[in-house]
């Protein structure tokens, strides 16, 4: 059996990754995160010799990065930890990948772009990250890039999943008001953490090796997409839609958003017929089993 080590795997992308990578005979899982627990192994990707004391002792086929420092706004005054966790630790494990010669899968993030596009950005597109997580997430993109020699950047946006998440929010929200805000100019395409990994599980077995957008196909507003997602729930709670203006000035964000957040799975597309599933199909197939 072949080994694949998983770094964040109690988080929303890791445990869909145990879903899908689950249902094979062909893998027997390393699951690692910051706390031990039950079949967990304690790893900080912080520290380079934790990462290769384990690379070595596991001999992995691949390494699965899904661990990631994510609240976007604590970390622009949290500049230090932000690179630790979301630079520094993707460099360690790309050491760690290399000496063994693993494979390494890294998740990165729509924030690497400055947000302000009028068409989908392909990952041949200029970076420009405007916030402390983008910023340190392309930082660890450049050091998988030079460290890692077999590798797989899989950028991906509005991720929702096994955790806390955009859609269990308006859910909670639906029980307790009869309406509320959200923001009609931001745009992106919301992704299922099971699709996602479905993507990841079909590209990291090939060597078809670099850089790759990976969301569900189509795009939407954070407002049509709570629509959307009362509506398969049967919520009556209405939406009123406001511009990202008016919702800051009654809630305040430390970290700029991106209004721009399409990405076109265009690599996916030139090397391979994969597809990812609409987005309005995987958020029905998602409150279809937690609802």
């Amino acid at each position: 059996m072949k080994k694949i080590i998983i770094t964040g795997c109690n988080g929303q992308l890791g445990r869909a990754i145990n879903i899908e990578l689950g249902k094979s005979n062909e893998y027997e899982l390393v699951n690692t995160d910051v706390f031990e627990g039950d079949g967990i192994t304690p790893l900080d990707i912080t520290n380079v010799d934790a990462c290769l004391e384990l690379a070595r002792k596991v001999k992995p086929a691949a390494i699965i990065n899904c661990a990631a420092y994510t609240a976007v706004d604590k970390q622009e005054s949290d500049v230090d930890l932000s690179y630790k966790i979301n630079a520094i630790g993707p460099r360690n494990l790309s050491i760690a990948a290399t000496e063994v010669g693993a494979k390494l899968v890294h998740v990165s993030t729509d924030y690497v772009f400055a947000g302000n596009g009028d068409k989908p950005y392909i990952e041949f597109d200029k970076t420009g990250p405007v916030s402390v997580y983008g910023k340190t997430k392309l930082a660890g993109e450049e050091f998988v890039k030079e460290f890692a020699k077999n590798y797989f950047i899989v950028r991906t946006a509005w991720l929702y999943g096994d955790g806390k998440n955009f859609v269990k929010t308006m859910l909670s929200l639906s029980e307790k008001y009869e309406e509320v805000s959200v923001v009609k100019d931001q745009l992106g395409t919301p992704t299922s953490a099971t699709e996602l990994a479905k993507a990841i599980c079909y590209l990291f077995p090939t060597d078809n090796y670099g850089t790759f957008h990976g969301t569900c196909e189509g795009s939407t507003n954070w407002a049509d997409f709570t629509e959307e997602i009362f509506k398969i729930a049967g919520k009556k709670t209405r939406v009123n839609h406001v511009t990202t203006k008016e919702y800051l000035e009654k809630n305040p964000q430390a970290a700029p958003r991106p209004a721009y957040s399409i990405l076109e799975n265009y690599m996916l597309k030139l090397t391979s017929d994969y597809m990812f599933a609409d987005w309005h199909d995987a958020i029905e197939e998602y409150l279809k089993g937690i609802l």
